[in-house]
């Protein structure tokens, strides 16, 4: 099994903002895919409900898209119940050091200051964990991130945001069917050649 899991927000105040790519992301999946994204996950330590996900068939591969019902910078929880190696979990997140509309694959690495990434690797215990970030930092960076992440898209970022999120469904595809060597290649060339 493969796992892709969005990192988010849950709730209406959220919705769409840079911080919830994530679940964006993994919201497109679940549509092309029409995979119902309906199954609960519970927190094996206290049986609180820690995710949502939904499933879909790639060949003979079964894919699950999952987001957690904590709030972000608790977003480790949700895996606690994940039974997956780490070479088939896909972390999908905003970065603000990132350009906008910017993504990036990765194999493995640090947080780099994202709160719900850290939350991952800590309850994972590893930093080899594939991530894909997609980037929402504006040129400069503003003095409240908190406040800057948790804002919606300004009407004359849409059109670039839109562009890398579709990006982003592609490579997480690409590394479902033909694994991380692969997707990295192509998306990240793909970046740098735009």
């Amino acid at each position: 099994m493969k796992v892709i899991v969005g990192l988010g927000n849950p709730g209406h105040t959220y919705h769409e903002t840079r911080h919830n790519v994530g679940f964006m992301v993994v919201q497109a999946l679940a549509a092309r895919h029409r995979a119902e994204m309906t199954q609960r996950v519970v927190n094996p330590v206290d049986g609180r409900p820690a995710a949502v996900f939904g499933e879909y068939h790639e060949g003979t591969a079964r894919v699950r898209l999952l987001m957690p019902l904590t709030m972000m910078n608790e977003s480790g929880e949700a895996l606690r119940a994940v039974q997956v190696a780490t070479r088939d979990l896909l972390l999908v997140c905003d970065d603000v050091n990132l350009p906008l509309g910017t993504i990036r694959l990765r194999l493995q690495g640090g947080a780099g200051g994202h709160h719900g990434l850290h939350s991952c690797l800590e309850v994972l215990g590893t930093e080899e964990v594939p991530r894909l970030r997609i980037g929402v930092g504006p040129e400069k960076l503003p003095s409240d991130l908190h406040e800057f992440v948790l804002s919606r898209f300004l009407g004359t970022e849409r059109p670039l945001i839109g562009q890398a999120l579709e990006q982003a469904e592609q490579a997480c595809e690409v590394w479902v069917k033909e694994g991380i060597e692969v997707a990295m290649n192509r998306c990240n060339r793909a970046q740098e050649s735009a």
